[in-house]
């Protein structure tokens, strides 16, 4: 089993990451850009013996206690198969 962690700062969070990318992109002409938020994608393989309800609290669990700062980020999981 596959799945897509992805994690991106809360709304009401501070990004200066992406006001960094924002103000690049204006600066070479992409004036179009309102607002820039940089998160990051974790992809994870478990194991196969694991049936599917298991592997969604695993997954969950690991990404609340590893890969996730729950303060500042929300994350969301998308199965790959």
């Amino acid at each position: 089993m596959r799945a897509r962690v992805t994690i991106v700062p809360r709304p009401e969070v501070l990004d200066p990451q992406g006001r960094a990318v924002a103000h690049a992109l204006e600066g070479l002409g992409f004036g179009v850009v309102k607002g820039v938020r940089v998160g990051r994608i974790v992809d994870v393989e478990l194991s196969d013996g694991l049936d599917r309800q298991a592997a969604e609290a695993k997954l969950e669990q690991m990404t609340r206690e590893l890969l996730a700062n729950l303060v500042i980020e929300d994350f969301r999981i998308d199965w790959l198969d």
